[in-house]
């Protein structure tokens, strides 16, 4: 019997006739513009993929990948699903193990185990992998297993999964299989190969929202390892804007880059990851602090830590305060040169009375817990000396000509922008600049006043722009000079405070002068009215939507939750950097978004890889059920549902065009 297709007008089939033509030549006729509906039809009808949601990564290279490899403790949850009543928890923690470090752990199995056993190991091994694959792999078509899969194992590990040992008539298949591929010498490969498709699936998309920059010496083997890894994406935060403004060529941003680096003893992204010569900073700093202990600029490190001496903390300390002062040079000339951002207050060089030993700030005189400034001309202190610009020049050289630091910035451009949204769910890494009274604030770019989405949306366009070739000279400058708006301007959705305080941190012991005013969203962002205004904006719909940000860290030891306004914003910033453990208490969140729940898992402080291999230690410190969903959901509830519905809609428009002659079929011819 021929399946009922809805009648459409002739009309909307000519309106639509270009996109069907095009249609018809992938699918070119009834049978397979049908095959596909069947497929996409059934593809709707899969529980949605998981999603991983984390922030604030800030540069813990390690960590990061084991959460990768460990989806966030989920595999260790289906393993013990699988085998929780065959095995002991030892023996679990070794078989997640295995699954996270294949090459590693194996290395230290073959030294610990004889040959006869080994075979026993191997066997056991890839029956317990095999089920773990076929666990993880349930969720998706076989089209997409498919396209995890190794080449060169793709078709065994395919009929593994989709064959049973436990039936009858293909038990022998099944196992003669496996004996083949430890007969044959490829067990290990083969495991290997295995334990890499069960991490590659247990995560179908990764959320990160802001910040792999700074803190940690990592950030670029963030990137390398996100370069192979597949579906992810990003809402840029503060530090990441601020390594790409430097990328652009921003001075103020390069000097930022530099002076955070070295004020948490951390170059190695610098000089290993990017290769950015810092000999020039040394040389110019040893000679003009020589004399200088620079006590106040001693990196926050001890010796001995990452293999830092004495003596090299305190030639980071001279050149953290050689940098810090060109920085405050170098802003006062970019504040000057953009009045429309009202930042003046923020050009402190001048009113600086070093004879006196003070700064007046704010109308308040405050005394400086460092008056020795040898480059600062009192009479122009802005103006950087001939050796501070001899050396700058070189660093912007060595920033704009980094090869592998334009990689990582095109890979954020790709992968990312200032906003996204997934499933019901607003994604930014900070805030959104807001009026007192909840109302979206307006904030001038380029001399237009935009708010909301319009301003997000506008930022992105402005920041691409810094880096294309056909941008206008003058939108170009604005546009690599709005980098370092957005580090620490007063309207910056990824700062939003009244200041920076830098300078004060540095030179003024008063915890007033210090303070740094949030903006209006951190002040109402538990009111669900304003949550709900801001997800109207965007135009996020469902019935269970949230906005999802990091950007502050959330002090769980001290009781606060990253869950507010009744649920509809999680804020996900747990401290994945060392430097912010003590703050949090934890050591960084990661939310899931299963098919049926929001689960926020809390991390304890990453050992080691060694401590992993060898003892099966691991990060997830507890799970925690946000929100259960009304039903369980399906592809075709989510994004990617709606796409694929609208070709299901389009698909089904060409087979009634194909049935009734609108549009003719195509034979297909052999060669």
């Amino acid at each position: 019997m021929t399946q009922h297709i809805p009648a459409v007008s002739t009309s909307k089939i000519e309106a639509d006739r270009r996109i069907l033509e095009l249609l018809a030549q992938s699918f070119p006729d009834i049978s397979a513009a049908s095959t596909e509906i069947i497929n996409l039809e059934a593809i709707q009808n899969l529980p949605k993929g998981t999603e991983h949601f984390v922030a604030d990564l800030h540069g813990e290279h390690e960590a990061f990948r084991h959460l990768l490899k460990n989806a966030s403790g989920n595999i260790k949850r289906k393993v013990t699903e699988l085998f929780g009543t065959t095995m002991r928890e030892s023996e679990i923690r070794r078989l997640c193990a295995l699954i996270y470090y294949p090459a590693e752990k194996l290395q230290a199995i073959k030294a610990a185990e004889d040959e006869k056993d080994l075979v026993d190991f191997y066997t056991i091994t890839l029956h317990q992998l095999v089920k773990v694959c076929q666990t993880v792999s349930s969720k998706y078509t076989r089209s997409k297993v498919r396209k995890a899969l190794p080449r060169e194992f793709a078709y065994i590990i395919e009929e593994l999964l989709h064959e049973s040992a436990s039936e009858y008539d293909k038990a022998a298949y099944f196992n003669r299989i496996i004996e083949t591929i430890i007969s044959t010498g490829q067990a290990e490969n083969f495991i290997v190969a295995l334990c890499n498709v069960i991490q590659r699936l247990s995560i179908d998309q990764l959320h990160i929202l802001g910040d792999i920059f700074d803190r940690g010496p990592g950030a670029h083997i963030i990137l390398d390892t996100l370069k192979d890894y597949g579906s992810w994406d990003i809402q840029w935060g503060n530090h990441d804007v601020l390594w790409m403004g430097a990328a652009a060529g921003n001075d103020c941003c390069i000097a930022n880059v530099i002076r955070v680096s070295l004020r948490y003893a951390n170059l190695t992204t610098l000089e290993e990851g990017y290769g950015i010569n810092l000999l020039p900073l040394a040389t110019f700093a040893m000679e003009t602090y020589k004399d200088d202990p620079c006590e106040v600029f001693m990196p926050k490190a001890t010796a001995g830590e990452a293999a830092h001496t004495e003596k090299t903390l305190r030639l980071m300390a001279k050149m953290h305060k050689a940098m810090a002062v060109i920085q405050f040079k170098l802003e006062g000339q970019m504040i000057a040169a953009h009045p429309e951002w009202h930042m003046e207050g923020r050009r402190l060089l001048d009113n600086m009375d070093l004879a006196a030993g003070t700064v007046e700030i704010e109308g308040k005189t405050y005394p400086l817990t460092d008056k020795d400034f040898p480059t600062i001309d009192p009479a122009d202190p802005y103006a950087l000396t001939h050796e501070e610009r001899h050396m700058m020049k070189k660093l912007h050289h060595s920033f704009t000509v980094s090869t592998a630091l334009r990689r990582h910035v095109d890979s954020l451009f790709s992968h990312g922008c200032m906003y996204g949204v997934y499933n019901s769910n607003l994604l930014f890494h900070a805030s959104m600049p807001l009026n007192e009274d909840g109302s979206l604030r307006e904030v001038e770019l380029m001399g237009k006043p935009l708010k909301g989405k319009e301003l997000m949306s506008g930022i992105g366009m402005l920041l691409r722009s810094a880096f294309n070739d056909d941008t206008p000279t003058k939108e170009k400058e604005y546009a690599r000079d709005y980098f370092w708006y957005l580090w620490c301007g007063p309207d910056s959705p990824l700062f939003d405070k009244d200041k920076m305080t830098t300078f004060e941190r540095y030179f003024v012991t008063d915890p007033e002068a210090r303070k740094e005013e949030k903006g209006w969203y951190y002040k109402l962002r538990d009111n669900e009215e304003v949550i709900d205004m801001i997800l109207d904006e965007f135009g996020v719909e469902g019935s269970q939507r949230h906005i999802i940000n990091g950007h502050v860290p959330v002090r769980t030891g001290k009781g606060e939750s990253p869950i507010r306004a009744n649920g509809k914003l999680m804020v996900i910033d747990g401290g994945f950097a060392k430097a912010y453990h003590k703050t949090t208490g934890i050591a960084g969140y990661t939310l899931i978004y299963h098919s049926s729940n929001f689960e926020l898992v809390e991390h304890e402080p990453f050992t080691s890889v060694e401590d992993a291999i060898n003892h099966g230690t691991d990060i997830v410190r507890s799970n925690k059920m946000v929100e259960q969903t009304a039903r369980r959901i399906c592809v075709r509830d989510t994004d990617k549902g709606r796409v694929l519905q609208g070709q299901i809609d389009e698909l089904r428009e060409l087979l009634y065009a194909f049935r009734h002659g609108i549009i003719k079929e195509r034979t297909r011819t052999g060669s």
